[in-house]
């Protein structure tokens, strides 16, 4: 039974990356990339070294804890609560000196990983990012494509600018900030509750572009190094099946251990997203060897 079970999950994930190459190949794939995409290689075979890699958020959290001395005022907490130390780091030092941190960390002297590159050349016109740093649009640059970025505004009276892709003028949107725009950047728990009271702003004030709102409920969305653990991005695609029929397009998420409470609700129940349980270094090359073959 085993066997059998294993062997029908290989197909299905077979079938959904044939899905996902063909909308891709098509230029109709939207791309989330999360910090999982700056993660060391797992296997032999690819290099990203470790001083041109971004941290990931538990290793930044414990290094800012240390700084701030947030385990000795509060002992009990996790020191890899990004979001808590975060907001202890400012309000003992200053919003200017956390940004400053957060730019020497994941910015300054970082370069693109392997994977970013290789999807930098696939047909993505639409890319949304919680990362801060500007390793994609480097990547994107670099392959000549000319990205059109627009940046998360925690401003309740901030209009969104639309703007039409193509897969060689891509639209990015930053929905977490950017380095280099400090009010942006979603960080602290304060940053995330604000976040979310954004989410509720209708338009033309909502901070995701229409845009990406109008191709979300037509075209698959596929997310890379993020987990879908994160409750505010789980409130916001919720809102967009609001009142959707069920010719919403598939999500789908790259997740070599996805949490098994989020798989049975938003797959088994509801079936929101559909979970290929891979590496983001084996599933990359797959794909754009896939999309290359096809598009020949």
């Amino acid at each position: 039974m085993a066997a059998a079970a294993d062997a029908f999950h290989h197909q299905t994930e077979d079938f959904a990356l044939d899905e996902i190459a063909e909308s891709v190949r098509a230029g109709q794939c939207i791309l989330f990339l999360g910090a999982g995409v700056h993660h060391a290689p797992p296997r032999a075979g690819f290099v990203y070294p470790a001083a041109y890699r971004p941290p990931m958020g538990s290793t930044l959290s414990r290094t800012l804890a240390a700084e701030c001395n947030f385990a000795q005022q509060f002992p009990n907490e996790s020191a890899a609560n990004l979001q808590r130390v975060a907001l202890y780091y400012e309000r003992q030092r200053s919003r200017s000196a956390l940004i400053s941190r957060l730019r020497s960390e994941v910015h300054e002297n970082r370069q693109p990983s392997p994977i970013l590159r290789a999807l930098a050349q696939m047909k993505f016109p639409l890319i949304i990012t919680t990362n801060y740093d500007q390793l994609f649009e480097k990547a994107l640059t670099a392959r000549h494509k000319q990205p059109h970025v627009s940046v998360y505004s925690p401003d309740r009276f901030t209009m969104t600018r639309d703007y039409s892709p193509t897969p060689e003028l891509p639209f990015v949107f930053k929905i977490h900030g950017d380095i280099e725009a400090a009010d942006s950047l979603v960080v602290t728990d304060e940053d995330y509750i604000q976040f979310v009271m954004r989410m509720t702003d209708r338009e033309p004030f909502n901070p995701v572009p229409e845009t990406f709102l109008y191709h979300m409920k037509r075209w698959p969305t596929l997310f890379l190094g993020y987990s879908l653990m994160d409750y505010n991005l789980r409130l916001l695609f919720k809102s967009l099946r609001w009142k959707v029929d069920a010719g919403f397009p598939d999500m789908y998420s790259v997740d070599t251990a996805p949490d098994p409470l989020i798989l049975d609700v938003w797959w088994n129940q509801r079936r929101y997203v559909r979970f290929i349980v891979q590496d983001v270094w084996r599933f990359v090359p797959k794909l754009a060897r896939i999309v290359k073959n096809r598009s020949a």
